[in-house]
């Protein structure tokens, strides 16, 4: 079964396929093929980054649609050095990364227009993810007669949260409207939930999940179950990120918009202009954060601050939430690759037994235990490998 994957980001469309043949394995297959859709705003520019023969080869598109730019890079699985499939027709399933399923989808489901009407009703509580979503689940459909498609929802595996860490303090009315703390990045804490547990060959009853990257959220796993998270009705609420604030004193919106602040500019603030973005004034990037840190750039450096203190703020809550804890999850682009921030968050738990190996977290760790041998509390760094579990999904949804 070919499986092609498409994962709309809000700054990327990242595309792979896979080639299970016979039932499906339990590791992680390797793709066959895997791009990139990078973009660069305003201009509307596009770098494609895709795979040849192991080496990366990335052209720029300038004036482009994403449809228009996504359609290219699809094209690049029939042609280039090596030709990986001689038409797109031989593609079995396309599965798409769905960030926001509401209250209606607690799984992955084969796309159907009553599916896609209720991804598009969902656009305003996902407004830089669901419509990139929708523009490849369309773009599809025209491009390929009767193929399946599969929507899987990153909210799904936190529809196990229990009322009280799902419920609002507001009106009650806002239960009877669906205002709830949904969850996101559930695809990636589903993925290393399972991994987590083979890679210390036992169940963990208790599991805190640090998915770190330019959007970032925690999760408290009990069982192998959510039960509490730092994201809420939208990806803006819970820990600061790359350019959204996190969660902020709803007074402050009150007082911007009594100063003239629509809607739209308060959204655009939030989430193009905060975080780590906002406070240093350099970038997004916690890499170029710390390089310019180097440099004695003291907005880098509060911005620095700020994350570690926040970071470990929402831990702290997911702990309470879970009443204990046997292992700690560090995974995404800033989870997997900054040793410093994972020594950061290490330290803060020392109270409870946490040691940290040095040697093995500055070594570059992938899916291992980088905790002391003597340490109360295990701390795994796992790759967390989003494109396989929606592959997964789509196996299991049209076998």
């Amino acid at each position: 079964m070919k499986i092609l994957v498409l994962n709309a980001g809000s700054s990327s469309h990242k595309c792979c396929l896979y080639n299970i043949e016979g039932m499906l394995p339990e590791s992680p297959l390797l793709t066959v093929w895997e791009a990139q859709l990078e973009w660069h705003y305003p201009d509307r520019a596009a770098l494609i980054v895709s795979t040849e023969r192991g080496q990366a080869l990335e052209e720029e598109l300038a004036s482009v649609s994403r449809a228009d730019a996504l359609l290219y890079l699809l094209k690049t699985l029939c042609q280039g050095v090596t030709q990986v499939i001689s038409s797109l027709q031989e593609i079995d399933v396309v599965g798409h990364r769905v960030v926001h399923g509401g209250s209606i989808y607690q799984s992955s489901v084969v796309l159907t227009d009553r599916v896609k009407d209720a991804i598009a009703s969902l656009i305003p509580l996902a407004p830089a993810h669901n419509p990139a979503s929708l523009e490849g689940i369309e773009l599809m459909e025209q491009l390929l007669d009767n193929v399946p498609q599969v929507a899987v929802f990153d909210t799904a595996f936190h529809r196990s949260l229990p009322d009280v860490a799902a419920t609002y303090p507001g009106p009650y009315d806002w239960i009877e409207q669906g205002i709830r703390r949904y969850g996101f990045h559930g695809i990636s804490h589903q993925y290393c939930t399972q991994r987590a547990t083979e890679i210390l060959n036992r169940d963990v009853e208790n599991l805190i999940i640090c998915h770190l990257g330019n959007g970032a959220s925690l999760s408290a796993v009990k069982n192998g179950q959510s039960i509490d998270t730092t994201m809420g009705y939208t990806p803006l609420d819970g820990l600061m990120m790359g350019t959204r604030s996190g969660a902020v004193d709803p007074g402050i919106l009150i007082h911007l918009m009594r100063q003239g602040y629509s809607a739209d500019q308060l959204e655009y603030l939030l989430s193009q202009e905060s975080g780590l973005k906002g406070i240093s004034g350099v970038s997004h990037d916690l890499r170029e954060i710390e390089d310019a840190i180097s440099q004695r750039n003291q907005r880098s450096e509060q911005a620095w601050n700020l994350y570690i203190h926040r970071l470990k703020a929402c831990l702290g809550s997911m702990l309470m939430s879970l009443e204990g804890l046997e292992a700690l999850v560090f995974t995404a682009g800033i989870g997997e690759h900054s040793a410093s921030v994972r020594a950061a968050i290490c330290e803060s738990l020392a109270f409870l037994g946490l040691q940290l190996d040095d040697a093995q977290n500055q070594n570059s760790p992938v899916d291992q235990d980088i905790a002391a041998v003597d340490s109360r509390i295990r701390v795994l760094v796992i790759h967390t490998q989003e494109d396989w579990a929606i592959a997964q999904a789509c196996y299991r949804c049209c076998s």
